[in-house]
């Protein structure tokens, strides 16, 4: 299917919708894109409510719709690069978008949300119906119970609008991807029922040659307002997704850094095909306002992800016994890789009741409800055969094997029945305390291992002086709950994953509003149990301890009537501590620079009214590659540059935008995974991007 084809299939689903939408015949509200103010003032992702960012004793970014559009992100990997905190872990070109937060990769079953849902990380979340992407840095035990230390990152999904909405995008690369999409929002005749639609169609010619795709999604999300207290919310969304994925490569001889073209494809079997993945939401949310002071919410979501995953995998040097690691001469050793029918069914609901009391002098802003999250797996027996030997620099066709996947059946079911309560007490008008905590009931069922039943207490506890509207200081202690990762291929407990384990965090912090210019800093010390294959018995397991300690700063708003300017840097201090094992412990955890930094600015030509110019630099230090840190990558620096114009057509306002990413083409090392023992992702060469933004 060419990009023609899914282009004009967007835009037929979004016309199938049309004489619903049109249906009321009024004047179309014109629709003005603008980030005059680019900081968000309220999230829900680290609470139970939307609470005002200034007064959270947490750690959020919130990159919102008009962020989204300003700086041309049309994925997570493009949005990301704001935030200094959040790193690549495994993100290879058509396979997932993966993540990392303070250095903790994020875990796929439980981190990403879909308006406080957990979904899948397994495949590319689509973000044309999305209002905003939220991040919490830091433990989450008590807002969402099981996920990994480092944080989460929380899609909130667009509503309905108000007013009519049409808006229409199609953007272009020079290597030939072509996206298009549409955006329609408003009321039914009857105006208590709202619609808002979302389609798009996606040719992808990747920056890797020969790792191309395409993507077709659609969603609709639609209101009923049964009363002036209750309003109900369903949304549902679809999307299918075809790509070569580019796998990463290995050491030179197990010591050394390759030298390689960053568009190099090691993917490139005659017999390889595209990973094909499909994944749909179905979500319904009630709201009820009891009082002027208490709210009923009962929330659910249905995901469902789907994966037949063929690679030709390149893994190890035979003839020089290296496992892992290339030839001194680039051959590698190709692997036939065929696992289909994977399936992730992860279902989640939790009923809500907030409320305002007060206890003499004192305030309570009180949460309380019960959660329920269960997730089914189901699997066959994959093909990781030899199939012969490659070249990263001259290719040679292998032949494919002729082993057979096995029968797909359900291999691992997780369930998690949690109660949780939290209360925010105004002690005075300058001084609240934040306390709340989690009980977690866990169950894991695996085929031919021992059912897991565990239970946790997750406290959490906040401090929160506030001496100004526009200024606070906090400090924050928090228990976190992740359940262990699974043994990598090759391993003695290859497929198995090991118990769950609770993390710890202290963090201080202060935020502060300054004519217009949002502030915010972080210090803070996580500790978990560190996971690694012991090397004597080639066994997964936990031992020692993983401490990530470090400090973030970020300032986001507009210096003067024509420039914004936001900035994101963290330092982070990485440690493997306790293990006994000489070549492991005070050693720094792979993939984590200290340092890392974006600033980015948009300056609005005076001159020249409509026309906008941007730029951001990103830097990113040295990362270690293995535990023992044997191996460091080198540091980088890369900049992209854009503008934007906006005028009116025919009586439409249209927004054209230019941006050229990586605009130096800079060679670097943007992932440095310790996944399969280890792989090197490079980033994105030079790149121009053409979009076109038109409001009807």
């Amino acid at each position: 299917m060419n990009s023609n084809r899914l282009t004009l299939a967007a835009l037929a689903v979004a016309s199938a919708f049309a004489p619903a939408a049109f249906a009321q015949d009024q004047k179309m509200t014109e629709v003005v894109i603008s980030a005059n103010r680019i900081a968000a003032e309220r999230a829900s992702v680290a609470g139970f409510s939307e609470q005002p960012l200034l007064q959270t004793p947490a750690s959020v970014s919130v990159l919102t719709r008009e962020q989204i559009q300003e700086l041309g992100i049309l994925n997570t990997t493009d949005a990301v690069k704001f935030d200094a905190s959040i790193g690549d872990a495994y993100n290879a070109v058509g396979y997932a978008e993966q993540f990392s937060i303070r250095g903790f990769k994020l875990n796929n079953a439980n981190s990403y949300r879909k308006d406080g849902h957990a979904i899948s990380g397994d495949a590319q979340i689509p973000l044309e119906n999305k209002e905003s992407i939220e991040v919490l840095r830091g433990l989450a035990g008590l807002q969402y119970g099981v996920t990994a230390p480092g944080g989460v990152v929380n899609y909130v999904t667009k509503r309905p609008t108000d007013n009519k909405l049409r808006s229409v995008l199609f953007s272009v690369s020079e290597r030939g991807s072509a996206l298009g999409s549409v955006d329609l929002g408003g009321r039914f005749e009857d105006n208590r029922f709202g619609y808002r639609i979302n389609a798009a169609g996606e040719h992808m010619r990747s920056i890797v040659k020969g790792a191309d795709g395409h993507r077709s999604f659609v969603s609709g999300a639609f209101d009923f307002r049964i009363s002036p207290q209750a309003l109900l919310q369903f949304d549902a969304d679809y999307q299918k997704k075809s790509q070569k994925s580019a796998p990463g490569f290995q050491l030179i001889g197990g010591a050394s850094l390759p030298v390689v073209d960053a568009a190099t494809f090691l993917n490139d079997q005659p017999w390889a095909k595209p990973v094909e993945t499909e994944s749909s939401n179905i979500g319904v949310n009630f709201q009820y306002q009891l009082s002027a002071d208490w709210k009923a919410t009962l929330s659910a979501n249905q995901h469902r992800f789907k994966r037949d995953d063929y690679t030709a995998f390149p893994y190890g040097c035979s003839s020089e016994s290296l496992w892992p690691g290339f030839c001194a001469n680039g051959d590698y050793d190709v692997y036939d890789y065929r696992s289909l029918g994977e399936e992730k069914k992860p279902l989640s609901a939790k009923a809500l009741l907030n409320g305002r009391f007060a206890t003499g002098s004192i305030r309570h802003e009180l949460a309380a409800g019960l959660s329920f999250f269960s997730n089914r797996e189901r699997w066959g027996d994959y093909v990781y055969e030899y199939a012969g030997v490659s070249n990263i620099y001259r290719p040679v066709a292998v032949p494919l094997t002729d082993k057979q996947v096995g029968p797909v059946s359900e291999r691992r079911n997780d369930h998690e029945r949690s109660a949780f309560v939290q209360d925010i007490l105004g002690l005075t008008d300058q001084l609240a305390l934040h306390t709340g905590v989690r009980y977690a009931s866990l169950r894991r069922n695996e085929v031919e291992v021992a059912p897991v039943r565990k239970n946790f207490w997750l406290p959490n506890v906040a401090l929160v002086f506030s001496p100004s509207a526009k200024l606070s200081y906090y400090a924050n202690y928090a228990q976190g709950l992740q359940y262990g990762s699974v043994a990598p291929i090759g391993t003695t407990n290859e497929a198995r994953a090991l118990a769950p384990g609770k993390s710890k965090q202290v963090e201080l912090g202060a935020k502060a509003e300054i004519n217009g210019v949002t502030l915010s800093t972080a210090l803070y010390q996580i500790d978990q149990g560190l996971e690694f294959t012991d090397a004597t018995s080639n066994t997964f397991v936990r031992n020692g301890q993983d401490r990530h300690r470090g400090v973030e700063f970020s300032a986001q708003g507009k210096v003067t009537r024509e420039l914004l300017l936001g900035a994101s840097m963290a330092a982070i201090h990485t440690e493997q501590a306790g293990t006994g094992l000489v070549g492991l412990d005070g050693k720094r955890v792979t993939n984590v620079p200290n340092f890392k930094s974006t600033v980015w600015a948009d300056y609005a030509v005076t001159d020249v009214p409509g026309l906008k110019l941007n730029a951001n630099w990103q830097f990113a230090g040295k990362k270690a590659f293995d535990q023992e840190n044997k191996t460091m990558v080198p540091s980088y620096h890369v900049v992209n540059l854009g503008g934007s114009y906006a005028t009116r057509v025919g009586g439409s306002a249209v927004i054209l935008r230019a941006q050229v990413k990586n605009a130096f083409d800079k060679f670097y090392w943007r992932d440095v995974t310790p996944d399969l023992g280890g792989y090197l992702f490079p980033g994105s060469p030079r790149t121009f991007h053409l979009s076109a933004q038109v409001e009807f």
